[in-house]
């Protein structure tokens, strides 16, 4: 199955109070507000920075993670960063250790527009993320809410653009709605309304998550009203730090965004093994909204008025798609334009077509697979139920022909 691919990141307490003092962008004296231009790929955020002044790097902006990692050790290597101790991070199952090395005074710019001078980050021993495997997105780590929380934030999906405010001489446009928030480690909270079936609601308390790619991701064992629906389907929902996220994917009838409702909501059901970890780091969270869903708005995020605020934007009426197919693709190649089929859903129209497990796509309708992106991929297999969809797929050296017919699976 195609999923909007998820990425967590679980840290240690111990690793969390060793890395301490994170000084974050600064704008240049005097200066009110900056735009930062940033990609929207496959619902991720990409910021281009430097580090220690050399050449781009791309990193997610995640709202989700307390510290800034770099994924690929070999570039902290190449400019000869020094490690100051190395630690645990823990994985998906929130149980695993993976390694991690701590570098100070690490210095990040968005050229022409902030700086970050001083920064403590986390370096991965391997890349544990695989964002280009299972993302289709070229990444080099995530850059952690915290470097812009002193500033009010304006995150501008429909421009693609982040405005950062000096406090002293912000002034709201009208059109925005506030809500307030909860913040608890420099990350974000709000309690919402939500309807998991119709006229069963719940108050449900809500990381707000840039780094995650889905619209909505429950924790089915942190409340009695929050599980799965009848209809749900078993899933890998993404792909986390070390590892797959198992649970199953349905929908709700309706969560609330302060005044907005949106409904018939594709969400994401994890359960949680609480076991061996420390609570105080969940802080009582019963989920989180990410992208997909944030998306669909004009977001500012105030931290130090513990407030967050909303106004729709062109994607806000949107229907929530989810895949149609059956099938979930993992890309590989320089160009990330080779499509591996990872796992077949059983019973779904993948299956019916014959399509196995390690089979290439290497073309859908009439457009070889090396001119699409895996969001490309995505788009297609989201089409209305009954659409016919040719692809080839390459099998053992031998091209074969498939057609699938698309219905809904949840």
């Amino acid at each position: 199955m195609l999923t909007k691919t998820l990425y967590f990141l679980w840290l240690s307490l111990t690793a969390i109070a060793s890395a301490k003092g994170q000084s974050g962008f600064f704008m240049a004296p005097g200066q009110k507000q900056v735009d930062i231009p940033f990609e929207f790929n496959n619902n991720f955020i990409i910021l281009t920075v430097t580090m220690n002044g050399t050449f781009p790097l791309r990193f997610i902006y995640d709202t989700g993670a307390e510290h800034t990692i770099l994924s690929k050790r070999e570039i902290s290597d190449m400019l000869k960063i020094h490690y100051d101790r190395e630690f645990r991070v823990k994985g998906s199952d929130l149980k695993t250790d993976l390694i991690a090395y701590l570098a100070r005074k690490i210095r990040f710019d968005i050229p022409g527009k902030v700086v970050a001078p001083k920064e403590d980050i986390l370096v991965l021993e391997e890349d544990y993320f695989r964002f280009e495997e299972y993302a289709g997105v070229n990444v080099h780590g995530i850059m952690s809410g915290n470097v812009f929380s002193k500033y009010i934030t304006r995150i501008n999906y429909d421009k693609r653009i982040i405005t950062l405010f000096d406090r002293t001489s912000f002034k709201m446009k009208d059109g925005f709605t506030a809500i307030p928030v909860e913040v608890f480690r420099n990350k974000m909270y709000i309690r919402t309304p939500m309807e998991a079936v119709r006229d069963s609601s719940a108050i449900v308390k809500l990381l707000i998550d840039t780094g995650a790619g889905l619209p909505l991701l429950l924790f089915s064992n942190t409340h009695p009203l929050v599980h799965p629906p009848a209809n749900a389907i078993t899933a890998n929902i993404g792909m986390g730090l070390g590892g797959y996220l198992e649970g199953f994917t349905g929908r709700i009838t309706r969560l609330g965004m302060g005044d907005y409702k949106q409904t018939n909501i594709v969400t994401y059901f994890q359960t949680l093994d609480t076991a061996g970890i420390n609570l105080e780091y969940l802080n009582g969270r019963n989920g989180l909204v990410g992208n997909a869903l944030l998306s669909r708005f004009t977001v500012i995020l105030d931290y130090h008025s513990f407030k967050i605020w909303l106004k729709p934007g062109k994607a806000y009426k949107n229907e929530f798609l989810y895949d149609r197919s059956g099938l979930n693709i993992i890309t590989s190649g320089s160009s990330l334009s080779t499509f591996i089929v990872q796992s077949v859903l059983t019973g779904s129209p993948a299956e019916e077509a014959g399509i196995l497990k390690g089979d290439q796509i290497v073309r859908v309708g009439l457009a070889p697979t090396g001119v699409l992106n895996l969001s490309d991929l995505q788009r297609v297999f989201q089409k209305k139920p009954g659409k016919k969809v040719k692809i080839v797929v390459k099998r053992e050296g031998k091209r074969i022909k498939k057609t699938l017919v698309l219905r809904n699976l949840i």
